[in-house]
């Protein structure tokens, strides 16, 4: 396990993965959540391009904006003392060029302190990543349901079902490994197959959607906490209703308000 009293690297990652000690890793948007999960011990906080379908109500990440990561991660890291942060790079903000990739991500870096970024696909992508990588960017691989490719592969369906497909994504997690990924994300992809795939790597895999054969798991922070009450998944455990408890205290406050026995003299000041 990772030092407690030292923040958590890319090479403690890999040292879990061989020592077989599962990493925790949440999405997280702002300096508060962060506090609380660094506080409890997650390994790694992901700053999701998600931010743009919890937060800011979007139909997909499709239109996150590289601004908007950074101004999001910057908050992470901020709460986070402990937990590795790694910062979603957006739709276009990698694909068009290395150069582009190199210059986004690193800024990304640079503005936010950031551990590491994150991108989407497989062998055609491996190249960038080699690039982020030569120039000291440590990055975090994405394949599987790739959600910046969600219009391509035609809604949000499980990966990987056929022998095509998932030979394909055997090469993709091969491609970033071999182009210096420290670890790879699998979304939406059989258990089975993430298991062949988390057995054929040296570098750890993190599932969601992905079956228990992976090196650690990655849920959404908001669906995870109940928070997220119009999303439901096959794959998404709740571990509280937070949604429910937030409507229940608004719902109080606003009784006593209209009540008037809030604020009452013990939440009042005296001259």
């Amino acid at each position: 396990m990772p030092d407690p009293g030292r923040p958590v690297t890319t090479h403690d990652l890999l040292r879990m993965k061989a020592q077989h000690h599962p990493i925790v890793m949440l999405t997280c948007y702002d300096a508060l959540f962060a506090r609380l999960l660094d506080g409890a011990g997650v390994d790694a906080l992901l700053v999701g391009d998600s931010v743009n379908q919890v937060l800011a109500g979007a139909e997909s990440t499709l239109s996150a904006t590289l601004d908007q990561m950074i101004y999001h991660t910057r908050m992470v890291r901020r709460g986070a003392q402990r937990a590795m942060v790694v910062c979603d790079l957006p739709f276009l903000t990698y694909q068009v060029s290395r150069e582009d990739a190199i210059r986004n991500a690193g800024r990304a870096m640079a503005e936010t302190g950031c551990h590491a970024v994150k991108l989407e696909g497989g062998v055609p992508i491996a190249p960038t990543v080699r690039a982020l990588v030569d120039v000291g960017i440590p990055v975090m691989g994405h394949i599987g349901l790739t959600p910046q490719s969600v219009h391509a592969l035609g809604g949000y369906r499980v990966q990987g079902r056929d022998d095509v497909t998932a030979q394909r994504l055997k090469n993709d997690a091969k491609a970033l490994e071999e182009a210096g990924a420290f670890a790879v994300v699998l979304e939406l992809v059989p258990a089975p197959l993430a298991g062949e795939i988390t057995a054929s790597l040296t570098i750890p895999t993190i599932g969601i959607g992905a079956g228990p054969s992976c090196d650690g798991q990655v849920l959404v922070l908001h669906d995870m906490l109940g928070l997220n009450d119009r999303f439901s998944a096959k794959f998404v455990k709740q571990y509280a209703s937070l949604a429910d408890a937030v409507r229940e205290a608004v719902a109080a406050f606003s009784r006593e308000v209209r009540e008037g026995r809030y604020p009452d003299a013990a939440h009042a000041f005296e001259r």
